[in-house]
């Protein structure tokens, strides 16, 4: 891989419930698991739902229409700066996903890095536009894109000039494996010659750790305390307590692909393991001088030092020995005639 680590990103999204301090608390949680961003999604209702717009969940007891849910999420101007502060206060970028203009405007006052684009707004070139205009990088989600439509937006994309990254999504909730799309990692990659991520809603880490090994530099992925907890995304979540190992195990496997090791072509690092666990050739039973060997009367024991190496039996079969053998001795060059 051509990047010096994995942009992991742990998503928050609509976890908190519309609740701040959970919010909050999420953000503590995170601090520690070895993530570099938290990511938000900010909904604006007005600007961005209507009566028509329909639950694509229905888990709701409180929530009367899509709209009242998005609503509900909402957070104010300095609700946000709050959040921010204290994703940077603990060393975490703070990403969030706009779902409208109105919500570029508020990311804008906030002063985000860079964009993620949900897989819904990926043909949104209105908003796509709006992003665009603040030369800020942008993360582009592929979930529910055909590759006709993807070429589209990343034309768009490109011509403006913005530093773009295309994430591997499939927008199921959660994703089965069979339907994860890691062999479109390094296709979009050649495709679009451009740095490539996965965005998963499997609720599992093994989809992220495998991506990792076909060349995905970004993850992204759900988080929440508990998959029992109320909302849309829980069972499509990674619980907390798991992100620790997890974020161990992305290092460890891009470590992995990074290295430049190949022991098949230079194996001498295994030179003393290979005496102690390498076979020399031994007699399994009394022979007298003269005996013609044969297969059956052969065995390998160790170490590799004591005899003929095993893997030179064939060259000793049908040859004579010099002297009587005891049953186990080791069969060397010097007890055979030529």
């Amino acid at each position: 891989m051509s990047f010096d680590k994995i942009d992991v990103i742990a998503e928050i999204g609509q976890s908190h419930d519309g609740s701040l301090g959970i919010a909050h608390s999420y953000i503590d949680a995170l601090a520690n698991t070895g993530v570099s961003a938290v990511k938000f999604q900010t909904h604006i209702a007005e600007a961005e739902s209507s009566d028509y717009e329909i639950f694509r969940k229905n888990f709701s007891y409180e929530d009367l229409s899509r709209y009242d849910y998005w609503k509900r999420m909402e957070f104010t101007l300095d609700q946000w700066h709050g959040l921010k502060r204290h994703c940077e206060d603990v060393g975490l970028e703070f990403i969030s996903s706009p779902f409208s203009n109105q919500a570029v405007d508020l990311l804008e006052k906030l002063g985000v890095k860079r964009y993620k684009i949900g897989s819904g707004e990926t043909n949104n070139f209105l908003m796509l536009e709006k992003i665009i205009k603040t030369k800020k990088p942008i993360l582009l989600s592929s979930g529910m894109s055909s590759f006709k439509e993807l070429d589209k937006s990343v034309e768009f994309i490109k011509k403006g000039k913005v530093n773009l990254s295309i994430l591997q999504c499939t927008t199921s909730y959660p994703t089965k494996s069979g339907e994860w799309g890691l062999k479109l990692i390094p296709e979009i990659m050649k495709r679009y010659e451009t740095r490539v991520g996965f965005s998963d809603h499997s609720g599992e880490i093994f989809a992220s750790l495998a991506a990792v090994a076909m060349g995905a530099s970004i993850l992204e992925f759900h988080v929440v305390f508990d998959k029992k907890v109320f909302g849309p995304d829980s069972q499509s979540s990674i619980e907390i307590r798991d992100l620790s190992h997890f974020v161990s195990g992305v290092k460890k496997i891009k470590k992995e692909m990074d290295s430049k090791s190949n022991f098949k072509l230079d194996n001498s690092k295994f030179k003393s393991l290979k005496l102690v666990f390498e076979k020399s050739l031994a007699v399994n039973k009394n022979l007298k001088k003269g005996h013609v060997i044969t297969f059956e009367d052969l065995e390998s024991k160790k170490p590799f030092t004591k005899g003929i190496p095993a893997y030179d039996y064939k060259l000793i079969i049908g040859k004579k020995i010099k002297r009587d053998l005891k049953k186990w001795d080791f069969l060397t060059n010097s007890d055979l005639n030529e």
